[in-house]
């Protein structure tokens, strides 16, 4: 038996409309480009999320922790102030307050006559004091032949600095 058309349908039938039982190229065709689609959006997404972070990577900035913990507090909360945050914090560069105290603390230190990071130990509050007792009780001063024992309430006389031999650069400045 032929098939019979509608006779308001049209003779020529376009190309994207199969036959049953064959495969629609058409779906399979924007299958594809929505799925690739959707892997793009993802990720220029998550590289443009990521971008703080990778931008003070680059840069070596000091504050780069902090940068990549408000990017994934960005990511998680949805909230874009936190993406904001984190780009400003890696545009900008904080000054570097710890490599010149770093150095000043080794000078005062090879001044002193110390080795490096010799000076940097902690002492607590009771072993500091017995420290200062026992150096005052020891010290006798060049002008008095005896130790003056301060009675309760009075302050210590006051010591002279010992004085650090320089070496010849440091004399020559002078």
């Amino acid at each position: 038996m032929a098939e019979s058309l509608h006779p308001a349908a049209s003779h020529h039938l376009p190309s994207f409309i199969t036959a049953p039982g064959e495969t629609d190229v058409l779906m399979v065709v924007m299958a594809l480009i929505l799925s690739g689609a959707v892997l793009g959006f993802g990720i220029l997404f998550l590289r443009i999320h990521s971008l703080p972070e990778r931008i003070a990577h680059r840069g070596h900035k000091l504050q780069f922790e902090i940068v990549a913990v408000l990017c994934l507090i960005a990511l998680f909360t949805h909230m874009h102030i936190f993406w904001i945050a984190a780009l400003l914090l890696a545009l900008i560069d904080l000054p570097d307050f710890g490599t010149p105290l770093n150095r000043i603390a080794g000078s005062a230190e090879k001044l002193a006559g110390l080795k490096p990071g010799e000076g940097a130990t902690e002492m607590g509050y009771d072993e500091h004091a017995s420290a200062q007792q026992a150096a005052t009780a020891t010290d006798k001063s060049p002008d008095t032949s005896a130790v003056v024992k301060p009675g309760p309430g009075a302050a210590a006389p006051p010591t002279k600095p010992e004085i650090v031999a320089g070496s010849r650069k440091e004399l020559s400045h002078a």
